[in-house]
């Protein structure tokens, strides 16, 4: 029998605010995360892209000195997010066997892999830090949310690009309908605004290079984008059965309704040009959801900011949802808080339940002139969304032809 998945808690520090609620008021306001880079390193190495979406909050000043100095800004985020969920979730108290972690990355400890080689290269093998793999490998997030939470159903990681914590979220979807845990901590994190990134996403011409003007250099559906924005982050849901949720009173936020995930298996960078492993991810989330096309009222867009992208996804959505894609409330929250990577799935999959819950769209910023082939109905204004039940999907894609997709329901 199919259960019911509810969202009882979230938490998230982004580059919006440090968090959930920051990051969501910041998102209705149309703020944008976007700022110029003023770290030493964006000289040194005269890189081409001098900006991007840095968390606004850093996690080392709000975790304790020793916990944050034996993780990676990566997994230093992923715990900022995931004890926010779980505080707002009551802080359920589960048996450690019956609570369990789902926390994705899509690059991982970058900044302790390459400070670790400078160090090797500068001073000698004697100075690395016995710490360094543990906390540069992907998993090292899931890990130490695990371990604060002394969760011990099971901390499972998977990295799948940009796609990484949607599918995180649909795969805590599933362990919870096949008993695996009571009660998940399902989110990704990313923080991989380094020198290395910037450079190699520069070089294959993925960055916006609007270094004069950070804050409308995301600009998804626009005729003139040019790239997305680097962003760091991350965000947590707690997930549960309805029946554990309503036997310990918690509050319900909404329903995880679903998930799909699907591979294009097209091209390590591009997306397929029409869209079919994504549509598909999107029938397969429906599905799940028992639902159909006629019944999504939202839809958080992945929409990166990118030429080839943001046209693939709406060929995909058009799949769907036909010419009822031009009357449907499309949000594309990038654009105020850049692309996560990793992270980005968790973040929206966060804002998409609070725009349920408040019934708003949030809005799109920095579209001054919208690309004829994305006839989307999008607003630099929050849209409202009714009083009629919400059925929202919220769509991330990766690198390497990843699609993940997960549908989200009003209680």
């Amino acid at each position: 029998m199919t259960k019911k998945i509810v969202i009882t808690g979230i938490g998230a520090t982004s580059p919006l605010g440090g968090t959930a609620r920051e990051s969501w008021e910041a998102l209705l306001a149309g703020d944008s995360g976007a700022r110029s880079l003023e770290h030493d390193w964006v000289a040194t190495y005269d890189l081409p892209v001098t900006f991007a979406a840095e968390a606004k909050v850093r996690p080392d000043t709000v975790l304790e000195r020793p916990v944050a100095k034996r993780l990676d800004p990566s997994s230093q985020l992923a715990l900022v997010a995931a004890k926010e969920a779980f505080a707002d979730a009551g802080s359920p108290d589960v048996p450690s066997e019956r609570l369990g972690v789902d926390f994705s990355t899509g690059i991982g400890g970058v900044w302790t892999l390459l400070d670790a080689w400078d160090t090797l290269r500068e001073k000698g093998p004697r100075r690395v830090m016995p710490m360094t793999v543990p906390m540069l490998m992907p998993n090292a997030p899931a890990a130490a949310v695990s371990m604060h939470f002394e969760a011990r159903a099971y901390a499972r990681t998977v990295a799948s690009a940009c796609a990484s914590s949607t599918e995180a979220i649909a795969n805590a979807y599933e362990h919870l309908q096949a008993g695996l845990a009571d009660v998940v901590i399902a989110g990704g994190s990313e923080s991989a605004i380094h020198p290395i990134t910037i450079a190699s996403f520069a070089s294959m011409q993925a960055l916006s290079r609007r270094n004069d003007d950070p804050a409308t250099a995301s600009r998804p559906y626009d005729v003139t984008r040019d790239g997305f924005v680097m962003g760091e982050g991350a965000a947590a849901l707690v997930l549960e059965t309805e029946e554990h949720a309503l036997a310990r009173g918690a509050r319900i936020y909404a329903e995880l309704a679903g998930g799909g995930v699907t591979a294009d298996s097209h091209h390590i960078t591009a997306p397929e040009p029409e869209g079919l492993g994504a549509s598909r991810a999107v029938q397969l989330a429906l599905d799940a959801a028992g639902a159909t096309a006629d019944d999504v009222t939202h839809i958080n867009a992945h929409a990166t900011s990118t030429p080839v992208g943001d046209v693939a996804e709406v060929r995909a959505m058009h799949r769907i949802f036909g010419d009822r894609i031009r009357e449907i409330p499309v949000s594309a929250t990038k654009a105020a808080h850049g692309h996560l990577l990793g992270g980005t799935g968790a973040l929206e999959a966060m804002f998409a339940t609070l725009a349920i819950v408040e019934r708003q769209a949030p809005p799109t910023i920095n579209v001054t002139e919208q690309d004829p082939d994305a006839p989307l109905r999008i607003s630099p204004e929050p849209m409202p969304l009714g009083d009629e039940p919400q059925l929202v999907i919220s769509n991330s894609f990766g690198f390497g032809g990843h699609n993940a997709v997960i549908a989200i329901r009003s209680v």
